[in-house]
């Protein structure tokens, strides 16, 4: 079910086959708590549902860059030409960007098509990154047990299947994010080879329908996702599931689901934490 999965890894989970990828218009604004992403001039916050950033100029891209240390795209757009021009579900993809332990990327717009969006091989921090049209996953997180991965501003639409997807172990802290027309905003792998208990953590988080979950975890692994101040646009009949529970496995099987809904051990929220608009 992963991005980019090694070979016995290649199951993948909840694949939505011809789903619509509809263009959400009709934008309302949205409303960020606390201050604005400071990390350049040129950053801005995933905010007014959703104001979406002006490319500072395209890059084709094909051959994954690999990113240590801090890059800064200058709000530039990058998409996949020859070997990562394919913006589907099709397995083995390569993504565009490939972050070292400790790398940080920020300002970039991932343009259509975008491969695989970006892996972190182990902490991470993603910047006031968008994805104009996901490709197979937005981003993959891959690192160990100790690894944290941030996700600050920025936003991700026109996701078939998977935003984030957490393949490795540790922690991932989204904040100040937007997601429109999605299947799903965040799953812990559910048949990788190797498993982990994995912890996420959502705060200030945006959605736009259509979408079919925000989080999907493995309870017989000791998954918990913390949902905070999430809005929830054009879902007035709740459709959305916040915080879905499966039963994950090492096989490579399809994981049975385990029920859903706030439980104060895996699913962590009340419906305080949501917001309907």
């Amino acid at each position: 079910m992963a991005s980019r999965m090694e070979p016995e890894q290649r199951a993948r989970h909840g694949r939505r086959a011809g789903r619509r990828r509809a263009v959400v218009g009709g934008l309302s604004a949205f409303a960020l708590t606390g201050a604005a992403i400071v990390t350049s001039s040129m950053m801005s916050s995933a905010s007014a549902a959703t104001t979406w950033p002006t490319a500072n100029g395209s890059e084709a891209v094909s051959a994954t860059i690999a990113v240590s240390g801090t890059r800064d795209g200058g709000m530039k757009r990058y998409y996949g030409s020859g070997d990562l021009a394919g913006d589907g579900q099709e397995e083995g993809q390569d993504p565009i960007f490939r972050l070292a332990d400790g790398a940080t990327l920020k300002n970039v717009i991932i343009g259509k098509p975008g491969a695989d969006g970006i892996h972190c091989q182990g902490s991470c921090n993603l910047q006031n990154v968008w994805w104009e049209d996901v490709g197979e996953d937005a981003a993959t997180f891959r690192g160990g047990n100790a690894a944290t991965y941030t996700v600050y501003g920025g936003g991700a639409r026109k996701a078939a299947d998977k935003v984030f997807q957490h393949n490795g172990g540790g922690k991932l802290v989204v904040s100040k994010f937007a997601a429109q027309d999605f299947t799903t905003l965040y799953r812990s792998c559910g048949n990788c080879s190797t498993q982990y208990k994995r912890t996420a953590i959502f705060n200030t988080i945006e959605v736009t329908a259509p979408g079919s979950r925000l989080v999907g975890i493995n309870t017989n692994y000791g998954d918990t996702a913390a949902l905070r101040a999430v809005t929830i646009i054009g879902d007035s009949g709740k459709k959305i599931v916040p915080c879905q529970k499966y039963i994950g496995n090492n096989t490579g099987a399809e994981p049975s689901t385990n029920g859903s809904g706030p439980d104060g051990t895996h699913c962590n929220y009340t419906a305080s934490d949501l917001t309907y608009q």
